[in-house]
């Protein structure tokens, strides 16, 4: 007869990517994950595969949780401008935020194993590309409803505003970094018109 789990699965892939995020991939150990999860480590193997599984497993669902919440905010009807400049300055803000030390997964993913790991820049890229087609999408609606110029190129904006994302999740790991932040935010929506 099988045992049963004596553990969440769920609770323990979110703990496991919150540690994961703190860290780093290659600062977290097998040894820090079975004490911060309080599992042994047959049971990480047998659960989750790896160390390198589990990081997959926490990125894959980080961006369950994250990707969904974007995409709601510019799906919604009615003027399209104010929403994406309201992402912006939401970016910016958590950014300023004393909760903002840890940055944001798939960045910190990106820089650290994109460049050596196809399958976290697989994931990386889904979420960025995933970004990029909402905010064309959405761009593409406000030009339909006049609020960008009709030679507008809702595609360059939106790659614009991806890579000026990315960009904000990098600079707020540097210290004093608000006033830059609040600066760049003002530039980049004023290219929106």
């Amino acid at each position: 007869m099988a045992r049963t789990k004596e553990f969440d699965p769920d609770t323990t892939l979110r703990r496991a990517l919150e540690l994961f995020w703190e860290r780093g991939y290659e600062a977290t150990s097998m040894s820090d994950l079975v004490e911060h999860l309080g599992i042994a480590r047959a049971s990480i193997y047998s659960t989750f595969g790896g160390k390198r599984d589990l990081y997959l497993k926490a990125l894959q669902r980080y961006l369950e949780t994250t990707d969904p919440v974007i995409m709601d905010e510019l799906s919604q009807p009615g003027p399209v401008l104010p929403a994406v400049r309201g992402l912006a300055q939401r970016f910016v803000r958590e950014a300023s935020s004393p909760d903002s030390s840890l940055g944001c997964l798939v960045v910190n993913s990106a820089v650290e194993l994109a460049h050596c790991d196809e399958a976290v820049a697989r994931l990386v890229e889904s979420s960025w590309a995933h970004l990029e087609t909402t905010l064309t999408s959405a761009l593409l609606r406000a030009r339909a409803q006049g609020e960008l110029a009709a030679n507008a190129d809702p595609r360059a904006l939106a790659r614009f505003l991806l890579v000026f994302f990315q960009g904000i999740r990098v600079i707020e790991r540097t210290p004093d970094s608000t006033a830059r932040l609040q600066d760049a935010a003002r530039v980049a929506v004023s290219v929106l018109g």
